[in-house]
């Protein structure tokens, strides 16, 4: 079958029709925690599950099916969790969801300009390796952290802030045999072993009587009106650096991990990067679409890679992942009662620092120009428990430490002005 060839180098790129399917229930399979996790983080913020279920699912099926039809990469576009975790516990706790959800509208429209400029590559170079690599591993922390939390694996001590939970506790225990059930499956090397990880400790949480089942599984999804337009842009000005810390989370992690599974498909050899600029559109369009329905920022997922493990070449792959990800759409009720239970999701969270983690060795411990400054934002981001604080700190004492080094002319300008913007929103509004 090579009907689609003139849109998709299918032949070119060889592989074909039923390769793609396959491949693309493989990316699904692999990704589909993602629309009961996001939606569960949401939710703490006070956003309904339903809408916020609805937004991840809208974005994902934009943005990827913008990678797959425009860019032909076998690319999964979804709510990235790192950003998200940023765009609730940073910014909705400390104000609404509705300005949490108008952040990252306005750094996605920002995102979507740039996508159609070179100013985008400048954007990223400024920031030094170090720094990408620290603030990358600070937010993995983070979101362990969290997920620790959630899963009452870390509790709140007056003595000592924090503590090991009581393992007495139900949610406490389900999160460790969740976690090493994940685990498990993870390093069998299972197709979609964070899903189906979920499935099992969902399945011990029924048994146990944890979780409370809907009358049925399958409903409509949540009108598109009633998900449209609740974001909030009054006190935009006021948030800059947050929108700026949107704004250059997405573009790494979409960036990085294009780039990754581009190369494992084959399509990026010897540095050629076909179809660059709307690969990133893809993305920006993720996020600005999940900003116009109530939802946060879109990035690739190194999922993708599963489904090109699988045979994966083409847009074709993604278009097919983007299939399954909208029949998930009438599935909302099995999936709140899937997130209902925090020690569900907990593993999830949890694990992410592990894949956060893995490029720590690629900062040089033994200079200290560089160790400083990316201890000082791997550190901080989790304990001052705020990216934008971590992003920040890490800026100045980069820039600063550089100055007194005598390098200040190798700084790239765009650092001192992120890190003049941060000393001006942290301590002068």
């Amino acid at each position: 079958m090579n009907e689609f060839d003139p849109k998709f180098q299918l032949s070119e790129r060889g592989t074909n029709v039923q390769t793609e399917f396959i491949a693309g229930l493989t990316s699904f399979l692999a990704i589909a925690y993602i629309v009961i996790v996001t939606p569960s983080l949401w939710t703490a913020s006070g956003m309904d599950f339903d809408i916020a279920y609805f937004a991840a699912i809208i974005s994902i099926c934009a943005g990827t099916l913008i990678m797959g039809l425009a860019a032909n990469y076998p690319i999964i576009i979804a709510p990235g969790l790192g950003i998200n975790v940023y765009l609730v516990y940073t910014i909705a706790m400390s104000s609404s969801w509705q300005e949490a959800v108008g952040i990252n509208l306005v750094a996605a429209s920002i995102f979507v300009l740039l996508s159609l400029t070179s100013f985008r590559q400048h954007f990223i170079e400024a920031i030094p390796e170090t720094l990408k690599v620290a603030i990358g591993i600070g937010i993995g922390f983070f979101v362990t952290f969290i997920g620790m939390q959630s899963g009452h694996l870390i509790v709140d001590s007056p003595a000592t802030l924090v503590t090991f939970g009581n393992l007495n506790d139900p949610i406490a225990r389900l999160t460790l045999f969740g976690l090493f059930a994940t685990i498990v499956l993870m390093v069998l090397k299972i197709n979609g072993a964070v899903f189906i990880g979920m499935l099992i400790t969902g399945a011990l949480a029924f048994a146990l009587n944890m979780m409370q089942v809907p009358a049925s599984f399958v409903s409509m999804p949540v009108s598109p009106v009633e998900a449209f337009g609740n974001f909030e842009l009054g006190n935009i000005f006021a948030r800059g650096f947050e929108v700026f810390s949107v704004l250059m989370l997405t573009l790494f992690d979409t960036t990085g991990t294009f780039l990754g599974v581009g190369r494992q498909a084959g399509i990026i050899k010897r540095g050629v990067i076909p179809n660059f600029q709307s690969a990133l559109m893809a993305d920006a369009i993720g996020s600005l679409t999940g900003g116009l329905f109530s939802g946060g920022a879109t990035s690739s997922f190194v999922e993708s890679g599963s489904g090109v493990a699988a045979g994966g070449r083409t847009g074709l792959t993604a278009v097919f992942a983007v299939l399954f990800f909208v029949g998930l759409l009438f599935f909302a009720p099995f999936a709140k009662m899937i997130a209902s239970v925090p020690s569900i999701t907990a593993p999830v969270l949890i694990l992410i620092g592990v894949f956060m983690s893995n490029s720590i060795n690629e900062i040089d411990w033994k200079d200290l120009t560089q160790a400083i400054p990316a201890f000082l934002t791997m550190l901080i981001i989790p304990l001052s428990y705020s990216i934008t604080i971590g992003i920040g700190i890490g800026f100045v004492s980069y820039s600063l430490i550089q100055i007194v080094v005598g390098n200040a002319r190798n700084i790239h300008p765009l650092m001192y002005l992120f890190s003049a913007l941060f000393i001006f929103y942290q301590f002068l509004t």
